[in-house]
This record gives structure tokens, sequence and C-alpha cells, in this order.
């Protein structure tokens, strides 16, 4: 008989799983901080610091202010127990899950096989390997060549930038920590040990590990819940599932109110989740949080219907520029633009939405939440400007 459970029970194993609804510890150091990024199997990278670099929120969120240096010392260095690959996207992950990725990397090395730019740049991807092989560890402006030149005014990647990017790809580069949140690159057997390195994981036993890991990570989801933690596609992704439960590490279950198509949606439990009867605390979500990043769940888990609206022209965002969904007691009650104008010291609330009039309530709860998030990035005032539904409220508590 399938396991049955209520959308709120959902939502509440998601977030227990994902770390949240935990007492903060007194302090946060790096025993703190390596059990939450194993508990969240990753931190995604995006370059954005209009309010903070998304890897930094998703540990604010869950364990709340936190010395930043103390994760640029777990993160950064050289001989760090993390590593950067396209897990999600790109991402920090732990070393060992490096060799679960062989295949993705022997998959782009197949699909750019062809591509234009391969084809015509052997040379400079010889001479890349060579140079990190005699030099390396380096960052792509520390490396000189004749096509180092800059093209177009979007990305602006020079050939040297791309070439590193396509070995990074293929797994033969990997990152070596950062300089002021610049990749530096390394050939993997100058980073990786040989335990490593010489790992070799078949696909079909790589994609049950990750499914594995996915349902822990998220403790309740649907198939494409799951694959989409690391991004796997294809038929194996259900005899992958097939053989999970088989062998009793998911439970099938089903989720009153996951319907397609007026029918139920199939889901899977990780056996270990555990359902708490509430879920407590307010958080500020990165919009790469795991929580939300997969948009067609937020919507079905909390009916929160999110879209980032970075590269939307100006005169079209419905909420603002880096928008962050506000999670109270278990569900996302708002969304808040914000901007970190440390030049005049201030944490700007460019916009505060209620979602259907649910913030309000907890307006002081959020007000304290902007407060540590102000001083936590270094800022002595909270400003509210007058747009959105939440704005009156949110100035009002913040006084």
């Amino acid at each position: 008989m399938v396991e049955t459970m209520s959308a709120a029970q959902a939502r509440r194993v998601a977030l227990a799983a994902q770390g949240f609804g935990r007492e903060r510890p007194a302090s946060v150091g790096t025993r703190q901080l390596n059990h939450l990024i194993q508990r969240l199997g990753l931190l995604q990278i995006d370059s954005v610091n209009v309010f903070e670099r998304s890897h930094y929120l998703p540990v604010f969120a869950r364990l709340g202010a936190y010395d930043r240096a103390v994760l640029d010392r777990l993160l950064f260095t050289p001989r760090s127990a993390y590593v950067e690959y396209l897990a999600h996207v790109a991402c920090f992950i732990p070393i060992d899950a490096w060799p679960l990725f062989r295949w993705r990397m022997r998959a782009y090395r197949e699909k750019h096989a062809s591509e234009p730019w391969v084809q015509a740049n052997g040379e400079m991807l010889d001479w890349l390997r060579a140079e990190l092989a005699e030099k390396g560890p380096m960052a792509a402006s520390e490396i000189e060549h004749d096509a180092n030149v800059r093209r177009g005014p979007w990305w602006g990647w020079s050939d040297v930038k791309e070439g590193l990017e396509y070995l990074f790809w293929w797994g033969e580069v990997t990152s070596a920590g950062r300089t002021r949140f610049e990749r530096r690159y390394a050939l993997a057997e100058q980073v990786l040990d040989d335990r490593i390195l010489s790992a070799e994981v078949p696909r079909g036993d790589a994609y049950r590990e990750l499914l594995r890991r996915a349902a822990a990570l998220l403790g309740v989801g649907t198939a494409r819940d799951l694959a989409d933690y690391y991004r796997l596609r294809g038929p194996e992704v259900q005899v992958a599932l097939g053989e999970l439960e088989d062998a009793g590490d998911i439970v099938p279950v089903q989720v009153r109110g996951w319907e397609r198509e007026g029918r139920p949606v199939r889901a899977w439990r990780h056996r270990d989740a555990r359902i708490p009867r509430r879920m407590e605390g307010a958080a500020l979500l990165s919009p790469f949080d795991p929580v939300v990043w997969e948009r067609s769940r937020t919507e079905r888990m909390f009916g929160f219907h999110y879209r980032i609206e970075i590269y939307t022209p100006a005169p079209r965002r419905r909420y603002g520029y880096y928008v962050l969904p506000v999670l109270v007691d278990g569900e996302l009650v708002g969304r808040l633009d914000l901007k970190s104008d440390r030049q005049a010291g201030v944490l700007r609330v460019q916009a505060a939405w209620s979602e259907d009039g649910t913030a309000e309530d907890a307006a002081d709860r959020i007000a304290a939440l902007l407060r540590e998030a102000a001083a936590w990035q270094g800022l002595g005032d909270v400003a509210v400007e007058p747009r959105g539904t939440l704005a009156p409220a949110l100035a009002s508590a913040l006084g």
C-alpha cells in the first residue's frame, strides 16, 4: 500500500531535509559549516552580488550570521575538501562526489568534439594543458597568450578563458581555490589525490548514487524533483529509482494536492526522512537555494510562482531585480528585492511583496531578519522603498 501524506507534511519533510527547523548553533565554525554543506550536498555558485553572492546565502538562511571568511577558507584554499563542478550548475561539491560526474565529463567531451571552436583551437587547448602543467594553478587573467583577446560586450570571454572552461567541463582541469572570487585553474592531478582520480563509477551506478543522495537531501519529491538536483536526464533515472525503491532506500508516497491533469503525481520519500510536527523559523532564500531552484516544485509544494528577473528588462519586471523568497514557519509568505548599498552602509529593500496577504502578520519577524542580514553584511541600517504590498507594514515594523 502506498504511503499517503498531506501537502503540509511534505513541506515539513522537505524543509527538515534541507536543514530548516533546527535550533541555530550558538556560534558557527568550520564544524557547523562542513556539516551543513554535507547536508546540502553542494552550494550553487553565482557571481551576482547585488545583495550577496549566492553560495553564502543558504548558510545564512539555515545557521544565521556567520563569518564568511571561515567559509572562504573552507572553499577557496588550494587543498580544500571541496571542488567545483557542474553538479546542478556550477557548484562547490565535496571532493568525494567528483568521480560521480565522470560520465558527464565524458559526455561533454563527446558533445563538444564537433564544435567549431574546439576543432579550430586544438593547439590552444594543448598549450593551456602545458601551461598549467608547468605553472599551475593559475587564474585565466594570469595566462598570457596572443589569442587572449576579449570578444563581445556581454561575457567578454577570451579564448584562454573559453579553453579553460572546456577543459573544466571535461574534467581535465578543476578548481584550485579562488582569489577575489576569480577561479584558479589547475590540472585535475594537481588538486585531486590518486584515490579520487582513479575512481571509476559506471554511469548507471553514478545515477543511482546521485538519486539516492538527492532523495536524502530533498526528503520527498517526484522523479523530476530528484533528478533535477544533479541535473540527471534520460531513461536511467527511472531505472535507478526502481532499484532504489527495491532496495528500500526510497519509499513510494502519494502527496495530497500533488496532481497532474487530475491524477496523483508519483513521488518518493527517503526512508530516513523525518516528518516534523511543526516548522518554525524565518529565513531569506537565495534564488539559487535548493528549496526553490526547481520552480515547478516550488509552485507545487508552496503554491509560490517564482521567476528570477535579473535578465528581464527593468520596465517588464514584476517584483524586482534580485528577489529573495521569504520563508516563515514553513511557508513562503513574501518576496524582497534586496540590495546591499555598501557605500551608504544601508541594506535597501527596493520592493517588498506579501504573498496573498500572509506576510503582513509576520512583518515584525521579517524586520528582525532584515536587521540581522544588514548586520551580517556590515551595514548599519535598513531602508524600505515604498514599492510592493508588504512595504508599508515592513517600514512600520522597522520604525
